[in-house]
């Protein structure tokens, strides 16, 4: 795989995580794999600097606010922070404040780290104005009513206008008792209170919040004229009556910082609060504005994680789960084993080859890992332990739960079940892709409309939303006939589409929008691409092996073309259009900025591929011309670093003509 393949699909990768993690609360990897995917694309990204981008996960931090709260602009970027593992890794992170500051010693504000959800809390005439979440760091959501519920966040206190950020979080005690009612109403038990924290900030109702005995702890207070201390800040807060961490401290230098680290380490599993590290910071506010921020973290903290807590026991088995994706997870059944503060049954395995290279076998002892307090991890197995008879575990040749082949790419870790339009596993994410904005663009048709769907045994495959009637919706939880209506007008307006659209909308494993652009404009219509073999399809710009080989098994398996035949049969259509003439010279690639006075960017776009060349999302050496509208921001910027040929709209239209 090329360096740039590996950044774009570690890109992928980290913003579905993101948003199981920020958005969804229903995290699918542990904290730890996630700094891992984020290290190696920073580190690529360091090395290929041209392959770096505005909206890399290495450039922001958390995800996209939900839609159904109003967006809160932060005046100041709510920022992550950069991690260390070991010990070397804070001295380098001492050495670079002293040498920013020219100084020989840095005294430093220390803290734990609350694994909890951030907020930002503002103040105006005394009273609480408006609360939000971070979100991406620059806008977050308007969370104002459920906030007002947590009991520890004063709604007035004595100072005009404030802004102060903090940490919403559950206590121990308080997450068990909740997800003993969880078990006692059979409903689903929630993974760790910071998910369950995060979830009950983001509900609706906010009777939902105020039952979930939720508390807040303050970290900084936000000053445009930084001066004095950020503990003497904190102290302020306390006294305003906030609720700051009492195990807070201030060190003189490094050695304190790894002397708290440790102290606060034997202290962890006594905490009423679960916390993943701990946190340093610069104490003097006036140094921490001169050593600044990079673009998604502030220079002057750095979060000290705690390695995750192992224990040892048996396997007694080893399943298959199929994930949303299709991805084939091996799972370790395990002997009851108490780990990181609760009983551990079952054990991730990750894929095939990590089952291989650890050498598990059902049978064997093995050490877990509740890796960042999230899910639990098989990390050894205790060979001088193994029994005289162990069984090993080979992966299913057909999905466990559709039955369709299992196929494993030269280039992935991972076993996918090939049946992603059939398969109940793949079901719920298959239909909201497929109705996605820039797929079939049904509005209307969320996550919760989805689940229910297919909860109730409604719909199977996307030819199946084509046949719900008004009172099969209007009877949906929280459906109100109205909406209904429009759902079912909706669905009526998506049968009409382009081809790109449908075979975006499909759901290939690697097939994104402008792959699916470019197999309509070379194929003209749905059944030369069914039939294409790779060879042919290698001759579609920009499709390579890996492409080529995701689009054949995705036909080769006949559930998927079953799938396709019942949507022409339900009426989708789309316009046969003629393939794209071949070009006598290069291709062409352009980057648009900017708005456009005479068209949309989408039409400038249309127009420029209708000639056979290419448009971009980013500038690089690459780029032939960047086209810049009104108010084009840093990619022009970018292109005049780069020397790239600048275009005014006039002037792209000229070109088009003479192309």
């Amino acid at each position: 795989m090329t360096v740039r393949k590996r950044v774009e699909a570690l890109r992928k990768t980290l913003e579905h995580h993101n948003r199981l993690y920020y958005l969804e609360d229903a995290p699918e990897i542990t904290d730890a794999e996630y700094d891992a995917l984020l290290r190696e694309l920073e580190a690529l990204e360091a090395a290929h600097p041209e392959l770096r981008t505005p909206d890399s996960p290495t450039q922001r931090v958390g995800a996209t606010p939900q839609a159904q709260f109003a967006e809160v602009r932060h005046r100041t970027p709510m920022l992550s922070i950069g991690n260390a593992f070991d010990e070397d890794e804070v001295r380098a992170f001492d050495k670079r404040m002293r040498e920013a500051l020219a100084v020989d010693k840095v005294e430093y504000a220390v803290e734990p780290k609350f694994d909890g959800l951030a907020v930002s809390l503002t103040y105006r005439n005394g009273l609480l104005a408006q609360g939000a979440t971070r979100g991406d760091g620059t806008t977050g959501e308007d969370v104002t009513a459920n906030l007002r519920t947590v009991h520890s966040i004063p709604l007035k206190i004595n100072e005009p206008s404030l802004e102060v950020r903090g940490e919403v979080l559950m206590y121990r005690r308080d997450f068990e008792a909740l997800n003993a009612r969880q078990r006692q109403a059979e409903q689903k038990e929630y993974v760790n209170p910071r998910n369950a924290a995060a979830g009950a900030i983001r509900q609706l109702d906010s009777r939902i919040t105020a039952s979930r005995r939720l508390r807040f702890f303050a970290y900084a207070l936000v000053s445009e004229s930084p001066s004095g201390t950020h503990a003497a800040a904190l102290d302020r807060l306390e006294k305003l009556g906030f609720p700051v961490c009492k195990e807070r401290d201030v060190v003189p230098d490094v050695e304190g910082l790894l002397k708290y680290y440790a102290k606060i380490g034997r202290l962890r599993d006594q905490l009423p609060y679960a916390i993943d590290g701990v946190v340093y910071k610069v104490n003097r506010l006036d140094w921490q504005a001169r050593v600044g921020f990079v673009s998604r973290a502030p220079r002057f903290a750095l979060a000290h994680k705690y390695p995750a807590e192992e224990q040892t026991t048996e396997v007694l088995g080893i399943e298959v789960q199929v994930g949303r994706t299709g991805a084939l997870t091996p799972v370790a059944r395990l002997k009851p084993v108490f780990v990181g503060g609760v009983t551990v049954t079952n054990a991730t395995l990750h894929n095939e080859s990590e089952l291989r290279r650890k050498d598990v076998r059902i049978g064997d002892t093995v050490i877990v890992r509740r890796a960042g307090d999230v899910i639990p991890e098989v990390v050894s197995v205790r060979i001088e332990d193994r029994p005289t008879v162990t069984r090993v575990f080979n992966m299913p040749s057909k999905c466990p739960v559709c039955g369709s082949a299992v196929v494993k790419n030269e280039d992935e870790a991972v076993h996918r079940c090939s049946g992603g339009l059939f398969c109940p596993a793949q079901r719920k994410q298959a239909l909201l892709h497929f109705a996605s904005r820039r797929a079939m663009n049904i509005e209307g048709l969320g996550e919760r409309i989805v689940d229910q769907l297919v909860d109730k045994e409604l719909v199977h495959t996307p030819a199946d939303l084509y046949k719900l009637s008004l009172e099969q919706l209007s009877d949906l939880e929280r459906m109100a006939e109205k909406s209904a209506a429009n759902l079912v007008a909706e669905l009526e307006r998506s049968r009409d589409t382009t081809l790109e659209r449908l075979i975006y909308a499909l759901g290939i494993r690697n097939v994104g929008e402008t792959t699916a652009r470019d197999l309509a404009r070379h194929f003209g219509d749905l059944e030369p691409l069914e039939k294409a073999t790779e060879e042919q399809l290698l001759q579609v710009s920009d499709v390579g092996p890996v492409v080529a080989r995701s689009i054949r098994q995705f036909f080769d398996e006949p559930h998927n073309r079953q799938a396709l035949k019942d949507l022409v049969a339900s009426g989708v259509r789309w316009p046969v259009v003629e393939p794209a003439p071949r070009l006598q010279g290069p291709v062409k690639s352009f980057v648009l900025t900017g708005k456009f006075s005479g068209m949309t960017r989408d039409e400038a776009r249309a127009k420029i591929e209708a000639k056979g060349h290419k448009v971009a999302g980013s500038v690089s050496k690459k780029t032939d011309f960047v086209v810049a509208g009104e108010d084009a921001g840093s990619k022009l910027d970018r292109a005049r670093a780069l020397g790239v040929t600048i275009l005014q709209e006039k002037e792209l239209i000229e070109m088009l003509e003479n192309l």
